[in-house]
């Protein structure tokens, strides 16, 4: 599995890039700067084997119409998310407008799914808190979990948005905490780190839970 991470948009979120052998990616979080994510895709003669977004926020999801026109695939989000993440409720002017939903296939995402897209392998763990339909995608090959605005590098994902719940988001950092120590986390916003560091230094995610 190759990972690649571009920062986008005025809020800094990542967006991520991955892809295996056969070279068609999973792009996860599309949520600004389209013309970067699409040069990437350009120059690494990749296509697009789907759209996974963590969660329906604005800065997490702003470019993906525009990368899906050129790089058409299916998206996949959270029911509970896709309410309003095409809505006039999910804007923050001036640094981002309403986005456009995109006119690809819609995957809708579900607590415990597996799907093995193009030979990645992956499970939807279902993570509420940050927004009603947070989620994360755990790579168990690989190891490997993008953990969207649930759970960043010692800290995790605010609360106090609409639809947030800060009782809510602490049963799904216990979901998080049932992983195997060494699983690398790919956040939605900050650096990469390792599930037995947030143990170590993340206040929120100490063990025993």
């Amino acid at each position: 599995m190759n990972i690649e991470c571009l920062t986008v948009g005025p809020f800094q979120a990542n967006c991520y890039v991955m892809w295996g052998p056969e070279r068609h990616a999973l792009v996860i979080d599309p949520g600004a700067d389209a013309a970067a994510i699409l040069a990437f895709l350009d120059t690494h003669r990749m296509d697009a084997a789907g759209y996974l977004l963590t969660h329906g926020h604005m800065d997490h999801i702003s470019a993906l119409a525009e990368v899906s026109d050129k790089h058409p695939a299916p998206y996949a989000i959270h029911a509970l998310d896709l309410k309003w993440a095409f809505s006039p409720l999910n804007q923050s002017p001036p640094y981002y407008s309403v986005p456009r939903r995109p006119a690809g296939t819609l995957r809708t995402l579900e607590d415990g799914q597996t799907r093995t897209d193009n030979g990645l392998s992956y499970t939807v763990i279902g993570t509420p808190g940050h927004s009603p339909g947070s989620v994360c995608f755990h790579f168990p090959t690989d190891r490997v979990l993008f953990s969207g605005d649930t759970l960043f590098q010692g800290t995790v994902g605010r609360t106090d948005l609409p639809g947030g719940d800060g009782r809510v988001l602490t049963q799904s950092l216990h979901k998080l905490a049932q992983l195997p120590p060494e699983t690398r986390i790919f956040p939605g916003h900050g650096p990469e780190t390792r599930l037995a560091e947030e143990f170590r230094i993340n206040p929120f995610l100490k063990k025993p839970f």
